[in-house]
């Protein structure tokens, strides 16, 4: 049996789109979502983050901070993310929007707050069209270099399943 994963964090950025990269490129069934009220991008200071709204391409998010200051944005890591994110997917998408996307075996949440509202979200749907689901939090700190290693953790994780259900 094959497994359909979702790897979700609060902006559909960093952390569950380098775990989608990785598990995409291993042949892996995999989605990603972010469960924000908006996608948010670090800005030049902490008080002024870049907000877009869901949906919005990840292409587009290049261009407007390319335009705003290319050296910032590359030195901070951002320009490479948005480029790594818009060869995966089209746009960030919101998890409690993700309905008609269908059912997934597997939901790695990266953050408490996250796995939170993944359940929660979950408990909310309509409960004929449920399935079991394994919902995972694996707590990774949104920074580049822990985004890497919770993507190989994740893809660790998908493998023992895999062997798991095998082996049942």
């Amino acid at each position: 049996m094959k497994f359909r994963y979702a790897m979700v964090c609060s902006s559909n950025q960093n952390r569950s789109m380098e775990a989608h990269s990785l598990l995409k490129k291993q042949g892996f069934d995999v989605a990603s979502y972010g469960t924000g009220a908006h996608v948010k991008l670090p800005g030049p200071s902490l008080r002024e983050p870049n907000v877009y709204d869901f949906g919005t391409p990840y292409k587009h998010m290049f261009e407007d901070l390319r335009r705003k200051d290319p050296e910032l944005y590359k030195r901070n890591g951002i320009l490479p993310m948005l480029k790594r994110n818009s060869s995966v997917k089209l746009a960030p998408q919101r998890w409690q929007e993700n309905a008609a996307d269908g059912s997934f075996d597997v939901v790695f949440a990266f953050e408490e707050k996250v796995f939170d509202m993944v359940v929660e979200d979950l408990h909310s749907r309509d409960h004929a069209l449920m399935k079991t689901v394994l919902v995972i939090n694996l707590e990774v700190k949104d920074n580049h270099e822990e985004a890497a290693i919770g993507a190989r953790l994740t893809l660790d994780l998908c493998q023992e399943v895999c062997v798991c259900y095998a082996l049942y």
